[in-house]
């Protein structure tokens, strides 16, 4: 085995199941996309050859990132790492893990409405190409853009991230099987860019992050882990 797979065997503080499985958007093929955060021993940091930022593998649909890279993530508002955190398919949390969990809510603030409706843009812009080139989206593509603008809105307006789509299944899974017009699609992200717009102005979340408090985490966690080699 590699040596950075065996960073994710070894020293892995969080698993987590993500896509369609924690979106709960599942179907019979779904694939099973596993996510996770490593801690790598600090004594590796005292080389010259530093520890991988993240790793793909060694299973299938598997990716992880390091502590330290992914808390810099999701102080940036980074959706996907932000929906890892919060995912409802926990896999394994040591302690560490349990700490960071416990720390979710210092990652949110006012700039998820900056990054959520930033990336959906991006991806519209993508599925206006496909209208325009093969007269029809890519349906699936269509619906995880949907999910994401109201995981936006939502969040501005509770202060609270939740994956899971819960009663808006149906109404998703049938834009997947291209049910809906296309018309009506681009109406509905339109309405929730604009209340996304509109739960901003009136959000409980701060307007930073708490990134004090995430450092210190990872200050205290680097220290016990040199004490540990040492």
């Amino acid at each position: 085995m590699h040596s950075a797979e065996l960073l994710v065997r070894d020293h892995t503080v969080y698993a987590c199941v993500m896509g369609s499985r924690a979106f709960g958007l599942a179907s019979e093929g779904s694939d099973t996309d596993r996510r996770g955060v490593f801690l790598a021993p600090t004594p590796l940091f005292w080389r010259f050859d530093k520890p991988p930022a993240h790793v793909e593998g060694p299973a299938e649909e598997q990716f992880s990132w390091e502590l330290e890279r992914f808390c810099e993530l999701a102080l940036r508002a980074n959706p996907n790492i932000l929906e890892c955190l919060h995912s409802p398919l926990v896999e394994h949390a040591d302690d560490t893990g349990r700490e960071l969990l416990a720390l979710r809510g210092a990652f949110l603030s006012r700039r998820v409405h900056e990054t959520f409706t930033g990336y959906a843009y991006g991806q519209r812009r993508k599925l206006e190409s496909d209208v325009r080139t093969h007269g029809a989206p890519r349906w699936k593509h269509a619906m995880h853009l949907l999910r994401l603008l109201a995981s936006a809105r939502d969040v501005l307006r509770t202060g609270v991230l939740t994956v899971d789509v819960g009663e808006r299944r149906e109404q998703l899974l049938a834009v997947k099987r291209g049910e809906v017009p296309w018309s009506e699609v681009e109406a509905r992200m339109a309405r929730l860019e604009r209340e996304a717009g509109e739960a901003l102005r009136r959000t409980p979340l701060p307007a930073q992050p708490d990134r004090g408090r995430i450092e210190d985490f990872l200050v205290r966690v680097r220290r016990a882990s040199a004490l540990r080699a040492g």
